[in-house]
């Protein structure tokens, strides 16, 4: 772990790790489990358009999911609507990328860590750009986490009572965006589902109380990513599946306790 390139996986794993953990919590709450998982992939034309003009991979994803972020948000306003709008927005932007990815032929290695992550390819410069990222998605959240977490759980009655559940409910997307950029880095489009839901999920089987909840998702998060460096460091093996897998097994040991739990709590 002495090396450069190993601290700074750590860093924008850890990074990702403390901005997953809240975001997906309120993610998993409000069902809006396909969106994260469709970001990645709205976001994925950004980053091959990005390789064929040169540009920075992060500011293609960044853009991408943020348009489509707010489209998804503008566009589906209720459940329903929005994951009809998601859907059609996913397959345009799958598409995209099918189309740009055959047109960067030269940047083929870009592609494949777009899709599949590449944690130990972070730079300096993603460093402070993940930072930057990481200190607008925990302050912003800070500031809406109450109104956002009544209109998460009642809506109805929260936009009764004047809650502007739309346009936190777009906050959110943008918010899942930014997330979204940077944990592509570290598991991929293809795997980003497991780092932003998947602690969530496991959070949520064991504790209902919301600030315990975003806590323990965070730390799963952080436990799948440390853990996932130092197995691929060990055995040689590609960050992705070490971080994925621990967070599924952390996720299949929570939901089985809780299982077991509520079976206790019937019989007795």
């Amino acid at each position: 772990m002495g090396s450069s390139f190993m601290r700074h996986a750590l860093i924008a794993g850890t990074l990702v790790a403390l901005v997953a953990g809240p975001i997906g919590y309120f993610v998993v709450v409000r069902r809006d489990s396909f969106a994260a998982h469709a970001l990645a992939h709205i976001g994925f034309p950004g980053a091959t358009a990005a390789v064929l003009l040169g540009a920075p991979v992060t500011a293609g994803l960044a853009v991408f999911c943020t348009a489509g972020g707010l489209a998804i948000g503008l566009l589906g306003r209720r459940t329903v609507d929005r994951e009809t709008a998601t859907g059609t927005i996913l397959a345009l932007s799958t598409a995209l990328g099918i189309l740009f990815a055959s047109m960067a032929s030269e940047g083929a290695a870009a592609v494949t860590d777009v899709l599949f992550g590449n944690l130990l390819a972070v730079t300096t410069s993603q460093l402070w750009t993940f930072s930057i990222m990481a200190a607008v998605v925990l302050v912003v959240l800070a500031v809406i986490a109450r109104p956002l977490l009544f209109a998460s759980i009642a809506p109805d009655v929260a936009a009764a009572k004047g809650v502007a559940t739309g346009a936190l409910g777009l906050v959110l997307m943008v918010l899942l965006a930014l997330v979204t950029t940077m944990a592509v880095q570290v598991v991929g489009t293809l795997l980003l589902f497991a780092l932003v839901v998947t602690p969530a999920a496991a959070a949520l089987a064991v504790t209902a109380r919301p600030a315990a909840a975003a806590g323990v998702s965070s730390a799963v998060a952080l436990v799948s990513v440390w853990g996932g460096l130092v197995l691929s460091a060990v055995f040689n093996l590609p960050p992705s599946f070490p971080i994925v897998a621990i967070a599924f097994v952390v996720w299949v040991l929570a939901t089985a306790w809780s299982r077991t739990g509520a079976r206790r709590s019937t019989s007795t």
